[in-house]
């Protein structure tokens, strides 16, 4: 039988935590676009791929650790930790890419080089796996 209480206290709890978890990947977004020396929405909308690429993989890189977030934690104050540290991470990780390891990362995905893409969309998607896999403790 259904219970319609159990059912609205469960969708309320939905709804927030879905909420929260759209706002920190939008504030991710942005802050990302914000530090990457290219301007990813202006070269996808010039049809600039590789720009599409990267984005797509540091958000996914950042909402895999949100999801193993959202099932791991109890409380919203833990969620929005773990979301904040996640975030720091994928962030850094793309410092440490782009002005150590592939120095010429902005360049390449500005002239539309979608292995330099792929490299870094990989790279964010792993680092994304392994932060979600360390959440579950």
């Amino acid at each position: 039988m259904f219970d319609w209480m159990t059912f609205q206290a469960g969708a309320i709890s939905f709804l927030v935590a879905f909420v929260t978890a759209g706002a920190f990947t939008v504030a991710f977004k942005l802050i990302y676009q914000w530090i990457t020396p290219y301007h990813e929405r202006t070269l996808i909308r010039q049809g600039n791929q590789a720009a599409a690429v990267t984005l797509g993989g540091a958000l996914i890189g950042y909402v895999l650790p949100l999801a193993s977030a959202l099932s791991h934690t109890v409380s919203l104050a833990e969620f929005v930790a773990w979301a904040a540290l996640a975030g720091v991470i994928q962030i850094v990780t793309f410092v440490v890419v782009s002005r150590l390891a592939f120095r010429n990362l902005a360049s390449r995905v500005e002239a539309g080089d979608m292995a330099a893409a792929l490299y870094l969309a990989a790279i964010s998607i792993c680092v994304g796996l392994l932060n979600a896999a360390c959440m579950t403790t």
